[in-house]
């Protein structure tokens, strides 16, 4: 009975948490894993899994969300023409090759540690996003040769680091080489697959000792039916949303946002 009692009250914490980083993620363009690995973290921890490793779950659980929304959102950007296939599979192997040193050293750091990583890694985005100007360029096109595999690779462990898809690290630095917005937003999301998929291979192999109900290696297969469900429902209504509005203090103020959730992260985690 026990056991029930939390698998509803998990389901139900669950749903309205799929329902709000759908919404969120479609209203300012970036992936929900930013919103989902603090959500996680606090349902969890709110029914009684804390645990040394219960950072390795969140951020292995919004991964695995990445593979069905990264997948819907390539083909409804590349039919629209904004996907550039082209960096798009130059950078996938640098981008797997940095998801699974990512995997690597998240399996072998405590939950403590990670939060502070995360929470390090969201106030920098954060930040990024309410002070960051359209005219800031790194360069004029998309780096090649040894810079490329460097920075392809950092995209992809520093994002398995956060939980993240291609949104929230691999927009800000296509803008930074000069692409144009909706070119970057649609390419990104095909990063987030190329993340999701080893990662979510290699953390269905890591054994945890305390997790919630119907987890498999670190990925809990509740959060990801129920935040996959109610994502693909209020991610439209989102950005269906923020085209009617102004978006600059949109992303201004959820950049704030985000430096509140990291700063939060941090203050658990000491």
């Amino acid at each position: 009975m026990d056991d029930v009692l939390v698998l509803a009250a998990m389901a139900v914490m669950l749903l309205v948490t799929g329902a709000a980083a759908g919404f969120l993620a479609g209203l300012f363009g970036v992936g929900g894993g930013i919103i989902l690995v603090p959500a996680f973290f606090f349902v969890f921890s709110a029914l009684g899994f804390d645990s040394p490793q219960l950072m390795q779950i969140c951020l292995a659980t919004s991964l695995a969300t990445i593979i069905v929304t990264s997948i819907r959102s390539v083909l409804a950007h590349d039919r629209k023409g904004a996907v550039d296939w082209s960096v798009l599979t130059s950078w996938g192997p640098g981008i797997v090759i940095g998801a699974l040193a990512g995997v690597f050293i998240v399996a072998l750091l405590p939950s403590g540690l990670l939060q502070v990583i995360f929470g390090l890694l969201v106030v920098f985005v954060g930040l990024y996003m309410f002070l960051g100007q359209a005219r800031w360029r790194l360069g004029r096109r998309m780096p090649t040769g040894i810079p490329r595999a460097g920075l392809s690779a950092l995209t992809g462990f520093l994002s398995v680091l956060m939980g993240v898809g291609g949104g929230s690290l691999g927009v800000p630095v296509m803008t930074l080489y000069n692409t144009p917005i909706h070119r970057a937003v649609g390419t990104a999301a095909g990063f987030g697959f190329f993340i999701a998929v080893p990662s979510v291979i290699g953390f269905l192999l890591v054994d945890i000792a305390v997790a919630p109900p119907l987890t498999f290696g670190a990925i809990n297969l509740a959060a990801f039916g129920l935040i996959v469900l109610m994502t693909l429902i209020t991610a439209p209504i989102g950005a269906a949303t923020a085209h009617r509005m102004d978006p600059q203090p949109l992303r201004k103020f959820f950049g704030m946002f985000l430096v509140l959730v990291g700063l939060v992260m941090l203050w658990q985690a000491f």
